[in-house]
């Protein structure tokens, strides 16, 4: 686990995060001293006031939910504690509208039920209209180990919150935002993973070679929201893993598990980042889920995928299911209510209700502007010739990858070398599958693509320009016949071209450096030869050349000082395998 903070001070960590929401959200209010984050006062129509809350960590739940069309106020206690009952008095009481009454929501947590049945009571005999809503969404924990206690609550509180808002903020009454509250709660399933714990800011590391702790290929399947254990740990890959999560949620022959007939015509996603996904990957998570959800029949009517309830970093997911039934109350129906606009930095479901029920499924396939409406030039050149240097210089990139990529780690990321032979390794083979026609424009436009399509990074980029740029000089230069001095005047214009894109210039150590003197040597001698070896001299002269461009900038060192310019070197490779000049261990000789 990552026990490494920007804030170690868990007072300060809450309290902090408490007050950015008053930043980011000009419409609420914080009570520093009972950790209530509340709507200010406004003269909006009085509606029922929803208040939520728990123990901090699992944030952006509560407080950013917090706003128009969703919580009315939400109370804070410390990390992984539930707030005081006194505080949470308070905010019924005291900082939200109670002319309507007032509905609280809890997560099915002892703490958290205790204090907030308290202070409801409380509020009651205070003569307020008061209803509670307790919500247990989680499978993870079967009926056998929940016993009396139940299901936990965990991600899919928050689409209670979502529906119970939207109905408050249309105006309904208090018996109705309850009702369908409690209907929402008993549609919910949910279960998490993580692959590691977490650690709460403040207190002790924990021992990572301790019993509880998760082995690296290991993965919680269950895994409360607090670091609580799950069903078990197993070691499986993303889609065992999904496919284990979903027959928890909706195998109707786990008698331990089957909380809930998910069997609406309409049913809602909402994939969970515990805190410490990147959005990349919860992307990839998501992706597998609804895919698998396919298997089952499930169609899901909204998706939605984010962090809306974390355990601090917690490195896992949750999935939550809402089984869409009749709210029996004449309308909105569940769906308008998650679609409802709220006003809340919390909630995250920018698209609107039209856009998905559209289920438009248009695409656009058309291929104009690909290789194959190149139009002849009438430049040309013996395929044959052009086919045999181009792929002896490939296979001179191929072959010194290894080099390539031994001077990039000590430079760079490593990765230019295997960057350089996945683009020659894909031209050999595009070469090999079509052949050379003859007319240069026509037969470089379809490397064009190649490059494109195979390389990647900056250099796939400056790769891509200067070829699109050569394309465009040699019809230019059309029609007749390819001769060296044809190739130098492309070279020289698209060298021009390059250098509107990039600042990079000979002298600042980058594929540059190689390529400006090849193209030079060979306008003035027409020797392929005398360029190829202007280019490796170039190339041989970059080491020791203080980088102004590119990575090396950043990586910093004297690694400098030790290797010439990757993407240079690769570059004059190539330039010396088009002159059949290659390399042995005792350096470059000609053939």
């Amino acid at each position: 686990m990552s026990a490494k903070h920007f804030i170690n001070d868990p007072s300060l960590l809450v309290s902090s995060a408490l007050q950015s929401l008053t930043l980011t959200n000009p419409s609420v209010a914080l009570d520093a001293a009972n950790k209530i984050v509340y709507r200010r006062p406004t003269h909006d129509p009085s509606q029922v006031s929803l208040v939520s809350g728990g123990g901090s960590g699992h944030e952006p739940s509560f407080g950013a939910f917090v706003g128009r069309g969703l919580l009315s106020a939400a109370v804070a206690g410390t990390i992984f504690a539930s707030p005081s009952a006194e505080q949470i008095r308070k905010a019924i009481t005291a900082r939200v509208d109670t002319d309507r009454g007032v509905l609280v929501t809890v997560m099915n947590y002892t703490g958290d039920v205790l204090n907030f049945g308290m202070a409801v009571e409380k509020a009651k005999a205070a003569g307020l209209d008061v209803e509670m809503v307790v919500v247990g969404d989680d499978v993870g924990v079967g009926r056998e180990k929940g016993g009396k206690v139940g299901r936990r609550g965990i991600a899919g509180t928050v689409l209670v919150h979502k529906v119970a808002g939207a109905l408050a903020a249309l105006g309904r009454p208090l018996d109705e935002v309850y009702r369908v509250a409690k209907l929402t709660a008993a549609n919910l399933v949910s279960v998490g993973a993580s692959l590691e714990h977490v650690h709460v800011p403040g207190r002790a590391v924990p021992d990572p070679n301790s019993a509880e702790s998760l082995r690296a290929d290991e993965v919680e399947i269950g895994m409360g929201i607090h670091n609580e254990a799950g069903s078990g740990r197993a070691k499986v890959e993303l889609p065992e893993l999904v496919g284990k999560m979903l027959a928890q949620l909706l195998d109707p022959n786990d008698k331990d598990r089957a909380f809930l007939n998910v069997n609406s015509n309409e049913v809602v996603l909402l994939v969970n980042n515990l805190g410490g996904v990147s959005v990349l990957e919860l992307g990839g998570i998501t992706a597998e889920v609804v895919k698998q959800l396919g298997s089952w029949g499930i169609e899901p009517v909204r998706i939605l995928s984010g962090t809306y309830m974390t355990s601090l970093n917690g490195l896992g997911f949750s999935i939550s299911l809402l089984n869409v039934v009749n709210t029996d109350i004449g309308g909105p129906s569940m769906i308008e209510l998650l679609d409802y606009p709220c006003e809340a930095t919390g909630w995250a479901a920018p698209i609107r209700k039209t856009t998905w029920e559209e289920k438009n499924a248009a695409t656009r396939e058309d291929v104009t502007g690909s290789s194959e409406s190149i139009k002849p030039s009438g430049l040309n050149a013996d395929p044959i010739a052009f086919t045999d240097t181009l792929t002896s210089g490939l296979q001179a990139v191929v072959a010194v990858e290894p080099e390539v990529t031994r001077y990039d780690t000590v430079v760079g990321d490593g990765d230019c070398g295997i960057g350089l032979k996945r683009g020659a390794e894909a031209v050999l083979k595009h070469l090999k599958e079509k052949p050379a026609t003859g007319d240069i424009v026509i037969d470089v436009a379809h490397i064009v693509t190649v490059v494109e399509k195979e390389m990647d990074g900056t250099s796939g980029a400056l790769f891509a320009i200067f070829l699109n740029a050569l394309v465009h000089s040699l019809r230019v230069l059309s029609p007749g016949d390819a001769s060296p001095q044809v190739w130098a005047g492309a070279l020289k214009q698209s060298c021009d071209a390059l250098s509107r894109y990039t600042p990079a210039r000979p002298g600042d150590r980058t594929l540059v450096d190689a390529l400006y003197p090849f193209v030079e040597t060979l306008r003035k001698t027409g020797d392929l030869k005398k360029a190829a070896e202007a280019s490796k001299k170039a190339a041989e002269d970059t080491k020791g050349m203080t980088p102004s461009l590119g990575r090396a900038v950043y990586v910093g060192g004297s690694g400098f000082e030790q290797v010439p310019d990757p993407g240079a070197w690769g570059l004059a490779s190539f330039f010396l395998g088009l002159a059949g000049i290659k390399s042995d261990e005792e350096g470059w000789e000609a053939i």
